[in-house]
């Protein structure tokens, strides 16, 4: 494991600046070019900014990385609570195919589409510039702790440089709201469990820490511009789908070895791969494999919306969770009994690097304070929504 308790805060402000400071460089001219002629027409939507049948108009939302597993989520309860949404997306991991249903499911002239990347500041101009956009959801990112550690600056660039020209455009076109999405993995190994707001961060790996990094970003651009509000939501193992059936998840193959471990079950359930690898059995935990917080993507979905109304400055913080740790071993049994099929598991001692022992949270203050708290907390129940969805989109969307 990567030890990083040494860092200061001043620390992170000067790699981000040097880090910043290459991508400028190397990401204005990074090709445009001929994918986005598909998608033009949904680039050219003339957005409707008006509540519908004589309701209130909530607002213009622009998503980062939409067409991902949660933002696409998070973009269908956007518009089914009558906000207009704009995503902007380079589907270097999201899916095409979850535009696509969006797309079907959206009322009319609610959704636009911009087929554009964070670090190229004419798509975040595209973005941005034709309708006033209300506030900033950002999920775009990469997010493998073990890609992370392979390949670290591709995730100070993705994670951390794009999280700064996210805000740069905000600023040129007077956004002021933001919610952002971090990750539990800034905590690292914590001494004490669950996990609260006030644990200290020490990431183990470069993607906690491109993401803390966005993190004090955020926090310092909102102690130089007091009119401008945040909200970040450290969120913990997501999973599950949308519960009537309309959006699911599907990572592309080449991605999948390293995704989620319900994705990896569904795809032994299904034949896809040979075997389900458990990597990781002697962590100091009850079974020996590591223990995750995993909670319903809609859940996670419904902390965003809470939290909307309530970004301020300094930016609030809130842990999204069920509060309750699994381990694995007990997450693939689960995993078993809702797919029916008794998959090959193989075991290997060795975990994935940069990974930690046991992760769960106090969501004592978002309940408190907002009101929220996870609803689908029967792990076979969410891994239902998640099955069914993948079961009867074998080959995707």
């Amino acid at each position: 494991m990567v030890s990083s308790s040494g860092r200061m805060p001043i620390e992170r402000v000067g790699f981000v600046a040097l880090i910043f400071a290459a991508v400028l460089y190397l990401g204005s001219g990074s090709g445009a070019g001929s994918s986005y002629a598909s998608m033009r027409q949904l680039e050219d939507v003339q957005l409707s900014l008006a509540g519908a049948n004589g309701a209130p108009f909530p607002g213009h939302i622009l998503v980062t990385g939409g067409a991902g597993f949660i933002g696409s989520h998070a973009t269908l309860r956007l518009l089914e609570d009558g906000y207009a949404v704009t995503i902007v997306d380079n589907y270097s991991r999201g899916n095409r195919g979850a535009i696509e249903a969006l797309r079907k499911l959206a009322p009319k002239n609610k959704l636009r589409v911009v087929d554009g990347d964070l670090g190229v500041q004419r798509d975040l101009e595209r973005a941005f510039g034709k309708h006033k956009v209300d506030a900033v959801i950002h999920f775009a990112a990469i997010a493998y702790v073990g890609e992370s550690v392979a390949q670290p600056l591709a995730y100070y660039r993705n994670v951390t440089v794009n999280t700064i020209g996210l805000l740069e455009a905000m600023r040129r076109h007077d956004v002021r709201k933001l919610v952002y999405s971090s990750t539990c993995a800034t905590y690292g190994n914590p001494d004490e469990l669950p996990i609260t707001e006030k644990t200290p961060t020490v990431p183990i790996n470069p993607y906690g820490k491109s993401k803390l990094y966005a993190e004090d970003a955020i926090r310092d651009y909102a102690v130089a511009n007091k009119d401008f509000d945040a909200a970040i939501l450290r969120y913990f193992n997501v999973f599950g789908s949308d519960p009537r059936g309309r959006l699911g998840e599907f990572p592309r193959p080449e991605l999948r070895a390293m995704g989620r471990i319900s994705g990896a079950c569904f795809d032994a359930a299904l034949g896809n791969i040979p075997e389900l690898v458990v990597m990781g059995t002697d962590f100091p935990t009850r079974d020996g494999t590591c223990i995750r917080d995993y909670v319903h993507v809609t859940d996670l979905v419904d902390a965003h919306l809470a939290v909307l109304g309530h970004v301020a400055n300094p930016p609030v913080l809130y842990n999204v969770g069920t509060g309750e740790g699994v381990t694995v071993r007990e997450f693939v049994d689960a995993c078993k009994r809702v797919t029916g099929v008794d998959v090959t598991v193989r075991e290997q001692r060795e975990s994935r690097p940069g990974d930690y022992a046991e992760v769960y949270a106090d969501v004592s203050k978002i309940r408190e304070e907002l009101g929220w708290e996870a609803r689908y907390v029967d792990l076979e129940e969410s891994l239902g929504h998640a099955w069914a969805w993948r079961s009867a989109h074998k080959a995707g969307y």
